[in-house]
């Protein structure tokens, strides 16, 4: 990982202490010196220094020899949501959708090649894939993901999709012709469907949320269990729901943006 930085600015020193955080995942939540060493491609002492100095910032902790992420890994990713201000605009229209349908509900941005989820409401059921706050899934599999890539232009598209997915799932071949012509629809139609492309199992729509400009800044969905769900329901039913919610999204972060905001400091 290290070394790819072709800017006189890169700092190759912060980019590898990022590289020893992202290594750490669902899969791999302890790891060792060693193991740290060979999934980010440096050498012992190098990622013992990086280690010990994310230590002592507060974002690993030892335990013996081995090492694992601490909770204040968490404010990274809640400083972007936070900034946004799409949790406290998106959380009350999530909540009643989620009320009405039974269902979970989420919202997701693109990152790369793949969809970063940033609010979710879910219902406890049983459901090939866990997904939290910072999931990453590749977005052409996904409902949301078509949504976002739909509101690319043909360029910006091609390019977001020659990245490689840093979700961790296995790669699976890209029918660009067959994903062209799906976007055409979900553009034409304003919503996309994922039928048991991402695991079996779950189906799911999505919809567009809008800034004030009209611009397309996030995605959101509806996810059902497919042997419970069928997608006539889904689309039926659902959709209209989430839609609206959507709409109402959109039209709360549009009022937020456009109102001026002041800082103001105690005396």
């Amino acid at each position: 990982m290290a070394g790819r930085g072709t800017g006189p600015d890169f700092v190759e020193a912060l980019a590898r202490g990022l590289d020893v955080l992202c290594c750490f995942d669902e899969h791999h939540p302890r790891m060792s010196l060693s193991e740290v060493a060979t999934a980010v491609g440096l050498a012992r002492p190098t990622v013992r220094r990086l280690l010990l100095t994310l230590q002592e910032l507060g974002y690993v902790r030892a335990d013996g020899a081995v090492y694992t992420l601490t909770p204040r890994v968490l404010r990274l990713g809640m400083a972007y949501v936070g900034a946004l201000g799409m949790w406290d605009v998106a959380r009350p229209h999530l909540e009643g959708l989620v009320r009405r349908t039974g269902e979970s509900s989420s919202m997701s941005q693109l990152d790369g090649s793949d969809i970063v989820y940033i609010a979710r409401v879910a219902v406890p059921k049983i459901i090939a894939l866990r997904v939290e706050v910072g999931t990453r899934f590749p977005a052409a599999r996904t409902s949301q993901g078509k949504v976002l890539l739909a509101a690319l232009d043909r360029s910006a598209r091609e390019a977001v999709l020659a990245e490689t997915s840093r979700s961790g799932l296995p790669d699976a071949p890209l029918d660009v012709a067959g994903l062209e012509a799906e976007l055409a629809v979900v553009r034409a139609r304003g919503w996309a469907l994922a039928d048991e492309e991402l695991a079996p199992g779950v189906r799911s729509v999505a919809v567009p949320v809008r800034d004030g400009t009209g611009a397309v800044r996030a995605a959101m969905n509806v996810t059902v269990h497919a042997a419970e769900t069928s997608v006539d329901v889904l689309t039926g039913e659902y959709l209209p729901l989430l839609l609206r919610a959507a709409g109402d999204v959109s039209a709360d972060w549009s009022l937020v943006e456009s109102r001026p905001q002041v800082e103001v400091r105690p005396a």
